[in-house]
């Protein structure tokens, strides 16, 4: 009965571990196949960060619970000639997850180190404007990053002579329709910054606030900053990595190595891909999450132990996310 047991426990770990490479070789084959047409991204020229604008962002992303509207604080970089868009929440909670590992591993005293963080909900995507070389790229994160282009937006803004103020900014009205949706934009001339939150841009000076006609999407001026008030990141810091006497962890797949918010710039080691190839990841990505990891964390080059025990109940957790019915972009109506 003995023998049989044993035989039986074999057979099942052999047959989990054939499975496991199986998949394991498809994602590698996936993430080379990315690498190969695309190669590693080349930055555009970074550019240097003059002012900080602030939103507070709002979406009715399910319209059968208007009342589960979704919002985040958002934050836009601005330079010269080009621009980014990003969670500022996301950094908020970055840093609280570097701080709950700092504080983990100094607890374990040189011993085992278990990490367990909690974080909330914030969006890992970025958008990018170089718009003296006509780019718009969109900044995903899949444990590495993939830079995705995307066509500069065109929109034919019509501009009115309404005025209104935003905390003490004179700002003037504009109208567009844009992504399926129609919108009222208010820029102010006298910020000289033809960007704006997400994807509009293209008025003669700083989108500050901006809404569609439903109120579904929003995008609320919270204020601007002069570059000054940017924190920079202590000499000799390096981006997601927590040190704590001689233990040095990498927070592998949350930080950049650009972590300098004064210079706008793309991450060095983020991966040209497609929509397609991108889509085909996230796909990987929701059929086996804990494959997905370890090819993708491999990838990057950290040293990662995966339990190869099939009773094992260590997994990665990855969440299907909310129900949208209502996405930012509709689709044009025929």
């Amino acid at each position: 009965m003995t023998n049989l047991l044993v035989m039986f426990v074999m057979y099942s770990l052999s047959t989990f571990i054939k499975r496991y490479i199986t998949v394991m070789k498809k994602l590698f084959t996936l993430f080379l196949g990315v690498c190969a047409i695309a190669a590693v991204a080349k930055a555009q020229k970074p550019d240097s960060t003059q002012a900080v604008a602030h939103y507070k962002f709002s979406h009715l992303r399910d319209t059968t619970k208007p009342d589960d509207i979704y919002t985040e604080n958002m934050v836009l970089f601005l330079g010269r000639s080009a621009s980014v868009y990003k969670s500022f929440d996301r950094k908020t909670q970055d840093a609280l997850m570097r701080k709950q590992v700092a504080e983990q591993v100094a607890a374990s005293a040189g011993g085992p180190i278990k990490i367990n963080v909690k974080g909330g909900r914030a969006s890992s995507t970025e958008y990018f404007t170089f718009a003296d070389q006509k780019k718009f790229i969109r900044k995903e994160k899949l444990v590495n990053n993939y830079l995705i282009d995307e066509p500069m937006p065109v929109i034919k803004w019509k501009i009115t002579n309404d005025t209104a103020s935003f905390s003490g900014l004179k700002c003037q009205k504009a109208t567009a329709h844009f992504a399926g949706r129609d919108y009222t934009a208010w820029f102010c001339p006298d910020v000289p910054f033809h960007s704006g939150p997400w994807k509009l841009i293209g008025l003669p000076g700083l989108i500050v606030e901006a809404y569609d006609t439903k109120k579904q999407v929003v995008f609320k001026f919270d204020g601007l900053d002069n570059a000054d008030k940017l924190e920079k990141p202590a000499p000799g810091d390096e981006a997601g990595t927590i040190k704590s006497g001689g233990t040095v962890v990498k927070m592998v797949g949350m930080a950049d190595d650009v972590d300098d918010p004064s210079v706008i710039a793309l991450p060095s080691t983020g991966i040209k891909a497609s929509e397609k190839e991108f889509t085909n990841l996230k796909d990987a990505m929701k059929k086996d999450p804990q494959a997905f990891m370890q090819a993708a964390m491999g990838g990057s080059g950290a040293n990662v132990r995966m339990n190869a025990n099939p009773n094992s109940t260590s997994k990665f957790q990855i969440s299907q996310g909310p129900v949208i019915n209502n996405p930012l972009e509709l689709p044009e109506k025929k």
